[in-house]
């Protein structure tokens, strides 16, 4: 039943050109802060995630002000989530805004702000 499936979706924002190990990074940044923030706000959707096999879904948005809209919607049906912004260390500078990540939460719960987003 999907009411009952749990995932986290990280969304990566498709102007940037990221290269695909870029990307990957910046996704697991997003997993890992997203999974450390649900652990501590909602320790009991963290385990049934968790127990799931920690489902995760990456998508895309075109550009900066959509992954706010995003974030903005996202906090407004009080899902877990975290901006990563990076380092600037490699390829792009610092301060840069590079992805969100959302959940994990009912999947249900997600796809009301994430549901039209296109797969990366």
């Amino acid at each position: 039943m999907e009411d009952m499936e749990y995932k986290m979706v990280i969304i990566v924002r498709a102007d940037l050109k990221l290269s695909k190990g870029k990307a990957a990074a910046q996704a697991s940044h997003a997993a890992v802060n997203c999974a450390f923030a649900s652990k501590k706000k909602d320790p009991k959707t963290f385990d049934r995630w968790y127990s799931e096999g920690q489902r995760k879904v990456v998508l895309k948005v075109p550009d900066l002000k959509t992954l706010f809209e995003i974030k903005v919607m996202a906090d407004a049906q009080n899902l877990v989530n975290s901006l990563i912004t990076d380092a600037g260390r490699t390829e792009i500078p610092a301060g840069t805004v590079t992805c969100i990540g959302i959940g994990p939460g009912k999947g249900s719960d997600i796809d009301k702000v994430t549901g039209e987003l296109q797969m990366l």
